[in-house]
């Protein structure tokens, strides 16, 4: 930073920062600002290159801490930033890329600072440092605009009134994510921030009227999915003469300023930045719509302006007129917003916008549950879990609570098992040269809790699994031979660790006979109780498919008879004999039914009877046992 600045490691050397920091104050009118920020930086393109630069500023940062209660240089700064930007919608109109890019790297620097202020004192310390002024150095004008506010409230202004182009491209970069270090106060408290100063300036402030306009704004920076402006050519010219640099937005403001100090979402894997971050200002614009949504009601009960703008938004091509008693809201492009959030699944951010616009916004539920190409959305949503050993544990859960929102609805719960797919690439376990959605789905769900089983053990994530697939149950409709499977091999998995669990409890038992020590007697218990709740959905499950839809499942009906000798063991177990009625009647008929076509009978003789034997079984003869909705 500073005129000459080229890299991280003349920082602590540059002559025109240690003047911002240093002990005499610099009137706003001295030529030494626009020397400041007339600097091309070579700047990190990877979290590596960010903590160095991080830890570059860090020291000057604190020496500014130190002197700018003397020198109100800080305040200088931004009101500098304030100053630029007043010009900044009419310099885009002119295409003054001068002015534009004088105006990012003030703010730039002020980010950068910012940072590690916010580390190193309290929301009121802060409020002092932009506070101070130059013509009272170490004094506070009370009487004076509270500056804090001033600079968010323009960065609000800045993100919605400037149009998105290659030259603006980074300055509203920079406010977003200016934004986002301002709200991440509350990374350093554990209590929930709601008298705060930036808080309070959003809610309640000169902020607010702008909520539609600015949750609007981030939304289409999502959908528009726009790189960062190559930085191939060099804007401005090095002056051969003289010292001042003013070189484009070449190697500097447009070949990575965008990594420097991100928000990322936890869990990501080390060495991937240049795959997950390709999209900067999309990326950034989504954190920082999450966290205005997500920020708490108020004190009185006041609601977050933001989470009602998110909630309540509607589809432009939407006719009818909007409640008045609606606050906040707005039309945005469904379709757009659709396949964005459809492209942009491998992040948990994107994850969590689909899970926050499926669950709160009904326009946008109603507007998804009625495509006719869900596989766009939910094919995503299987790969998350499929590699769900790569997936941090939020991604995956975001994804499942997507699922069972999903099949909540009986219309997508029945259209799933029409699409039909064809090589699916990703799923590694066995060639899938032709299957339906659902039957894909089942597999997907199935995997995620035997891998859950072997690994995680999360009870959790065993029920949300099995309620997805007790949702859908009753419309399995065509089930592939290969799900209807690893329906049946799921089942044999649980029995067999009921039947371990119930030995080991036994020989535990046998152990503690005479003695006094039977405390690992309530933990044997407590297994056996987890494992038959489990067994019991499972078997409603195959049930509720069986009641529902048994002629359209022959591939489950000879799954099922071909390992019927695992269901014998609970059909007298006092947890099951009702639910296990149902599966008697189905392989006894069916059993007997084969026992009449004779023996040695090939797999399509077996499939024809089935066939057959579906449309022959009077479907009073099985009790309506109904599975469990969950949502």
């Amino acid at each position: 930073m500073g005129a000459n600045t080229s890299q991280v490691s003349d920082l602590s050397e540059n002559q025109s920062l240690h003047t911002l920091i240093g002990t005499e104050s610099i009137s706003e009118n001295d030529p030494f600002w626009n020397q400041l920020i007339s600097f091309t930086f070579i700047s990190p393109t990877n979290s590596g290159d960010s903590k160095l630069l991080e830890e570059a500023v860090i020291p000057l940062a604190k020496i500014l801490i130190e002197n700018n209660p003397r020198t109100g240089n800080f305040g200088a700064l931004v009101r500098i930033f304030l100053g630029r930007t007043k010009e900044l919608k009419i310099s885009t109109e002119c295409q003054d890329q001068l002015f534009i890019w004088q105006a990012h790297n003030a703010l730039f620097m002020i980010r950068c600072l910012l940072k590690v202020f916010i580390r190193e004192m309290t929301e009121e310390e802060l409020h002092l440092q932009f506070s101070y002024q130059e013509r009272a150095p170490g004094t506070c004008d009370a009487g004076s605009e509270d500056l804090l506010e001033e600079l968010m409230c323009n960065l609000v202004h800045l993100v919605v009134e400037v149009p998105l182009l290659d030259i603006t491209y980074s300055i509203l970069f920079e406010a977003v994510t200016t934004m986002l270090v301002l709200l991440s106060y509350q990374l350093f408290h554990k209590d929930i921030l709601r008298d705060g100063l930036i808080y309070q300036y959003l809610m309640k402030g000169r902020c607010l009227s702008l909520t539609s306009r600015l949750v609007k704004t981030l939304l289409y920076n999502f959908i528009r999915q726009e790189k960062c402006p190559p930085p191939a050519t060099h804007i401005f010219e090095q002056h051969s003469e003289g010292g001042g640099l003013f070189y484009g937005l070449a190697s500097g403001v447009a070949s990575g300023l965008w990594s420097v100090f991100t928000l990322g979402g936890a869990g990501s894997k080390p060495g991937l930045d240049q795959e997950q971050n390709p999209l900067p200002l999309s990326n950034q614009s989504l954190l920082l719509l999450l966290v205005l949504a997500n920020l708490t009601d108020g004190p009185n009960g006041c609601p977050n302006p933001y989470r009602q703008a998110v909630t309540c938004f509607k589809n432009t091509q939407d006719t009818s007129s909007i409640p008045t008693e609606q606050h906040h809201t707005f039309q945005i492009n469904f379709n757009s917003l659709y396949t964005a959030l459809c492209d942009q699944q491998r992040s948990d951010q994107a994850t969590l916008l689909l899970y926050t616009l499926l669950h709160q916004n009904t326009n946008m539920r109603t507007y998804m549950l009625s495509r006719t190409d869900m596989e766009n959305l939910v094919m995503p949503i299987l790969e998350i879990l499929y590699h769900v050993e790569d997936r941090n544990s939020h991604h995956v859960y975001m994804a499942l609570i997507i699922l069972l929102i999903l099949t909540e609805d009986d219309t997508f719960n029945r259209s799933i098992h029409e699409v039909v797919l064809k090589n699916i690439t990703w799923y590694s376990e066995r060639s899938l040269t032709e299957i339906s959605l659902g039957s894909l789905l089942i597999l997907v769900v199935i995997r995620t809790i035997q891998f859950n089983m072997t690994r995680t053990r999360d009870k959790y994530l065993h029920t949300n699994c099995l309620a997805a697939l007790a949702n859908m149950s009753a419309q399995f409709r065509c089930l592939h031979q290969y799900a209807a499977q690893r329906i049946i091999s799921l089942f044999a998995l649980l029995s067999k660790k009921h039947n371990k669990v119930l030995e080991q409890a036994t020989q535990s038992l046998r152990g503690t006979q005479g003695g006094d020590d039977s405390s690992v007697l309530p933990d044997y218990a407590q297994d056996l109780n987890v494992i038959e709740e489990v067994i019991r959905m499972m078997l409603e499950i195959i049930n509720s498919c069986l009641s529902n839809s048994l002629h359209h499942n022959p591939n489950l009906v000879y799954a099922l008879l071909y390992k019927r000798e695992l269901f014998e063991q609970f059909r007298t177990h006092p947890s099951f004999q009702d639910i296990m009625q149902n599966l008697d009647t189905v392989i006894g008929f069916f059993s007997q039914r084969l026992e009449i076509a004779g023996t040695d009978l090939s797999v399509e003789r077996v499939q024809e009877v089935i066939m057959k034997g579906a449309q022959a079984l009077p479907k009073e003869r099985l009790k309506d046992v109904l599975c469990s909705r969950v949502g």
